[in-house]
């Protein structure tokens, strides 16, 4: 008689009937893909392409190897939706009943989401408790995706501002306002666009549960939870008060400008989450003032990590990929070549310096030069007309010229072509606390 399975048995140890018995359930339909985007290297990396594994029994075969349990395939199983195959292993721990579906009750004791009610004319009025709190999975919570639509109205696409629910629009999706549990939170909807497929979209979307599950920091964005079980996949964030850096550059809504000190604080914010994410071996790959957002005290926190890839070796290794992806105007050359490595985030971070120097956006087709990386080498040139002074945005008043050319000189630091000579994440967090340290001594 063969071993009882229990969660701490080794994937290895199971034997070739039951591992033919999961693959009944995961091979149709090709649900396994669903199993090996969840299966990541100690660095954090994705240890399978769905395109060099075949379907399950391989698949344990090969991850069996290592030293993984039937409780960490247990936990990927049941985070996939995929619970027939999760009851085949742990019946005792796997419920076969449905999860309740959460209905409209005075329970002081529920979490609930606030403002929810199902009639139309008292749209957003009452509250909805939520089925068992909400589900943990992946150190995060999951909600049912028809509770994310009634706390932002059916995901009401007019602005925030004439009465709707819509905050604005992210690369791969629109983000939302909604009131969950007395306190304001951001809903990302993914949508499919025309150069990324569902199944993309999905390995993108995983990419960020794990990602935010795995690293914290106080300049990163909080993620609350996520949804998975309705036609759209949803990320759901801590409201950040004060919306993205490239909106409050532009003083989007009336909003008053920044000021010198404010800026300085927001990028050496943005430079420590950054150097964060360094330390831990992920690039970010999409480092731009549209992803750095601002909570209720201007704190910086970068967002959006879809496109975050860990490396398999040292923070200074660079990877190789097939797609191309970011936003050209604060691309560096190798990244254009497919290259991915932390140099990179560093030249688009140069990017932001310049944006936040100057008040201007990365790109505009009506000005010359359209990119504002270039407006570096009409400053630099004696004969024209264009100086840093004038450079700098005409909106902030509370500038001092010796801290404006130590942030200018850092910022054309990270936008050598030759990602070589470019600094350091930990030296330009070293020279942004320099310049703050000037302005705290200056205003004594």
């Amino acid at each position: 008689m063969s071993n009882p399975v229990t969660p701490s048995t080794y994937i290895r140890n199971l034997s070739f009937s039951l591992r033919r018995k999961l693959s009944h359930f995961l091979d149709p339909g090709e649900t396994w893909k669903d199993v090996i985007v969840c299966i990541r290297k100690p660095s954090g990396e994705l240890k399978y392409s769905q395109h060099h594994v075949s379907p399950t029994i391989e698949l344990l075969n090969d991850w069996g190897t290592s030293n993984c349990t039937v409780r960490d395939l247990v936990d990927i199983l049941i985070s996939q939706h995929l619970l027939p195959a999760a009851r085949l292993l742990l019946p005792e721990e796997v419920s076969s009943e449905p999860e309740p579906v959460p209905v409209a009750v005075e329970d002081p004791d529920a979490t609930r989401v606030i403002g929810v009610d199902t009639s139309a004319e008292g749209a957003l009025t009452k509250p909805l408790s939520l089925s068992l709190s909400c589900i943990l999975a992946l150190g995060v919570c999951r909600f049912p995706y028809s509770d994310l639509k009634r706390i932002t109205g059916d995901f009401d696409d007019r602005p925030v501002s004439d009465g709707g629910s819509r905050l604005g629009e992210g690369g791969f999706g629109t983000v939302y306002k909604g009131l969950l549990d007395n306190r304001a939170v951001a809903v990302k909807k993914l949508n499919p666009v025309d150069n990324i497929t569902l199944e993309e979209l999905h390995v993108q979307f995983n990419q960020e549960i794990q990602t935010l599950q795995t690293l914290k920091h106080e300049n990163l964005v909080d993620m609350v939870g996520f949804s998975c079980d309705g036609p759209h996949p949803c990320l759901v964030y801590v409201f950040m008060a004060n919306g993205s850096l490239l909106d409050r550059l532009a003083c989007m809504g009336g909003s008053a400008p920044l000021s010198w000190h404010r800026r300085c604080l927001i990028a050496l914010g943005t430079a420590r989450g950054l150097e964060y994410l360094h330390i831990n071996h992920h690039v970010h790959r999409d480092i731009k003032s549209a992803n750095i957002l601002l909570d209720k005290e201007f704190v910086a926190k970068i967002s959006d990590f879809g496109l975050t890839r860990a490396s398999s070796q040292h923070s200074t290794s660079t990877m190789l990929t097939c797609r191309i992806v970011g936003t050209s105007a604060y691309m560096a050359p190798e990244a254009l070549r497919g290259q991915i490595t932390p140099k990179s985030d560093l030249f688009s971070f140069g990017v932001v310096l310049l944006e936040i120097l100057s008040g201007l956006p990365p790109a505009d087709e009506d000005r010359e030069p359209q990119l504002l990386m270039d407006f570096r080498y009409d400053i630099e040139d004696e004969d024209e007309e264009l100086t840093l002074e004038t450079f700098l945005d005409i909106k902030m008043k509370d500038w001092e010229m010796g801290q404006v050319h130590s942030m200018y000189a850092l910022a054309s630091n990270c936008l050598f072509d030759q990602k070589n000579r470019r600094p350091l994440i930990t030296q330009v967090v070293a020279e942004l606390k320099g310049v703050l340290k000037n302005i705290s001594m200056d205003s004594q």
